[in-house]
């Protein structure tokens, strides 16, 4: 049954999602610095079989080749994230023109291939000389950032439209700083809620240097959102659920839409109290134009004698990361967010999934799976949308096969499969379904204009 597209509105923005370290590759050219994904890929046992980004797509010099793809594809957008270290290779003081030239030329390609540029400011890539000076818990790389944004905006703004500051400081702060599996690799429970204060911190003040550069811009931020539901109906499975609702959503929506942190979650209350400073909730609460949300997945949640037990679902489809393939969590999501929080619109900055692609004897790769993924994810967004949710564009993660982080490149989320050892790009079948689906949009009837009378 095909996705039913009848809810979304005329200018909805279909488009892709990429981030800078894994796709870009030219680590070490035109003056970029380091970045702690450099230093922590570096480290033996970080990251699965040794890969790097240092390579990674060759973005840097293929983006051209890249675009056409898109314009092949029918985006209407293209997410793209700046890398920090690019533009100043120590995180502050002197400028690397070089680097800012290269988004101006990616920024100009698009533009002219009639496709929007999205930009995101930071996906992760710190440079490495901030992380020696104390990394993300310390309020100092809140003020680098956004001086770093200025930077930026001040070179792009006159062509860039909508911003996002942050992409998933929840991962971010947690998975590097408390888990040390993303870098830095801290293990530190204070250091991640630290960092996540000052991410949120970061992105009020990059949000009001943004509006004072370009007032005409949107500015958003990317969340990483996933509904949790009881294992049971049990008053100890639902107090579960509800806390990691808490340190994964609410710890983030409530102090930007609410100017607090929600006050059920007393030990990180606490933890965090030290790094809070007069006018910082404020700040974090700034208006925003848009949510960005990032959704793979749902938690299913129990209590355990430790804690909150995330428990798996053994009859579900399960994506190669493991992760089970649940749509309805993402109506869910939409609805609760929008009743709960109002966000004057809401784009899904990432939606996707990874499988076990192989290339076959015709050349191509059928990947069904993720195809069926897409499917019924937009149309759970699609009914999110009748539902009154202001969702008004969604981004597929992602245009390109990349490095995943800790995985390597193990796991394949692209609708455009990378051969890795000859950099070739081969569109999967669900790059044409996708193609197909935008094109079915584009075709649609447009709603008459009302006539003044």
């Amino acid at each position: 049954m095909p996705t039913d597209t009848s809810f979304f509105p005329p200018d909805f923005v279909w488009g892709a999602a990429t981030a800078s370290y894994q796709i870009e590759g030219a680590a070490h050219e035109d003056g970029r610095g380091e970045s702690v994904w450099d230093r922590f890929s570096a480290t033996p046992g970080k990251v699965r079989g040794g890969d790097s980004g240092e390579v990674a797509c060759d973005f840097y010099h293929r983006y051209r080749d890249d675009v056409r793809l898109m314009k092949e594809l029918g985006l209407d957008a293209f997410r793209f994230s700046i890398a920090w270290p690019r533009v100043l290779p120590t995180g502050r003081g002197a400028v690397n023109e070089a680097g800012l030239d290269f988004y101006d030329r990616l920024v100009d390609e698009l533009l002219a291939n009639e496709i929007e540029p999205f930009v995101t400011l930071f996906h992760w890539d710190t440079p490495q000389a901030l992380e020696d000076a104390g990394g993300w818990p310390v309020r100092n790389t809140a003020e680098a950032f956004a001086e770093y944004a200025q930077v930026v905006v001040g070179r792009l703004g006159d062509r860039v439209r909508r911003w996002i500051t942050h992409n998933e400081p929840w991962v971010h702060a947690w998975i590097g700083y408390a888990w040390g599996e993303h870098a830095p690799g801290r293990t530190s429970e204070s250091d991640a809620v630290a960092a996540a204060h000052h991410l949120l911190l970061s992105h009020g003040w990059a949000v009001d240097a943004i509006r004072r550069a370009v007032p005409q811009a949107q500015v958003g931020i990317t969340l990483n959102l996933a509904q949790a539901y009881p294992a049971s109906d049990t008053p100890e499975d639902e107090a579960a659920a509800w806390r990691v609702d808490g340190e994964g959503n609410r710890w983030f929506l409530e102090p930007l839409f609410r100017g607090a942190y929600p006050q059920d979650l007393l030990e990180r209350n606490e933890l965090v109290s030290p790094f809070v400073q007069d006018g910082d909730l404020d700040a974090i609460a700034a208006p925003l134009d848009f949510l960005g949300v990032n959704n793979y997945s749902r938690f299913i949640v129990g209590a355990g004698a430790d804690g909150p037990r995330v428990e798996g679902n053994p009859e579900a489809q399960h994506t190669d990361m493991g992760w089970e393939v649940y749509p309805d969590g993402l109506h869910e999501l939409l609805v609760r967010v929008t009743r709960e929080y109002s966000p004057p619109a809401i784009y899904i900055t990432e939606n996707g999934a990874a499988f076990g692609d192989i290339r076959v004897h015709d050349g191509r790769i059928h990947d069904p799976e993720r195809t069926s993924y897409l499917d019924t994810h937009i149309d759970a967004v699609s009914r999110a949308v009748a539902d009154g949710a202001p969702v008004r564009g969604y981004f597929v993660w992602s245009l390109l096969d990349n490095f995943e982080w800790a995985h390597g490149y193990s796991k394949r989320f692209g609708i455009v499969y990378i051969d890795y050892p000859t950099l070739e790009r081969v569109p999967k079948d669900s790059f044409y379904w996708y193609r197909d689906l935008i094109r079915t949009r584009r075709d649609a009837p447009r709603p008459s204009p009302v006539s003044a009378t």
